[in-house]
């Protein structure tokens, strides 16, 4: 009976020890300061592109709303031990109305990048990596669907259009799925992070070269994590 007890208790404890818990980080990222003026965009060296849009488009690389909250931030995690597949669905980006969509994303490493061109004009796609291989190639505009990737993870880094030289995008490659784009409302969400403490990045565009770094630690549950971008002052 004692021998019964202390292999049930043995079992019990290795079930225990089996269990990988999981959490989500949420949180928020805002501006603090008097955000830029918005910088309309001038398209009119190709008719196509200007009539696309009844309306002025401006630059996106600073995109925050009356409360300071900031869209197209990029958060994602460091030294993340994942062994999970590379997802079998491909990311999209598509060229419409001479902008890329969506602005910025996060793609994994060796997962398919599908690039449309919804434009009844000429564009050509130029990935500007320091790790990656780079990639540059036209699209007519009978040329509609393109596909690429990239092998290995990287911070992110820009796609450009060499026809049209106000077109950019932005990419994470992450050999994790753990990353995620914050909405205009400046709110993000990363799921089913594995327990552990990691090193977490804040990125946006017009402070690439001063993104937040922070650390964070996931237990089982939710985890909030906020970041702040301030406006540096005038030297």
């Amino acid at each position: 009976m004692n021998l019964f007890k202390t292999v049930l208790s043995y079992l019990i404890l290795f079930c225990l020890m089996s269990v990988v818990y999981s959490g989500d980080i949420k949180g928020k990222v805002k501006y603090d300061g008097k955000p830029p003026k918005k910088k309309p965009l001038r398209m009119d060296a190709d008719p196509v592109c200007g009539a696309s849009h009844s309306e002025k488009v401006f630059a996106e690389s600073f995109k925050v709303n009356a409360k300071g909250e900031l869209a197209e931030c990029i958060v994602y995690l460091k030294n993340v031990s994942y062994k999970g597949q590379t997802p079998s669905t491909a990311v999209e980006l598509d060229q419409k109305g001479c902008i890329y969509t969506p602005h910025v994303f996060g793609i994994q490493a060796g997962q398919e990048l599908l690039i449309r061109n919804s434009d009844a004009t000429l564009h050509n796609i130029h990935s500007m990596p320091k790790t990656n291989k780079e990639f540059n190639f036209a699209m007519p505009k009978v040329v509609k669907t393109k596909k690429a990737k990239f092998d290995s993870a990287e911070d992110p880094f820009y796609i450009k259009c060499d026809v049209h030289p106000w077109m950019k995008t932005w990419v994470l490659v992450s050999d994790h799925p753990y990353y995620a784009v914050t909405d205009s409302n400046g709110n993000y969400e990363i799921k089913g992070v594995p327990a552990g403490t990691y090193e977490v990045i804040c990125w946006q565009e017009k402070f690439k070269k001063r993104p937040i770094v922070d650390k964070i630690t996931v237990g089982d549950g939710a985890v909030t994590k906020d970041f702040t971008f301030t406006r540096p002052k005038k030297k």
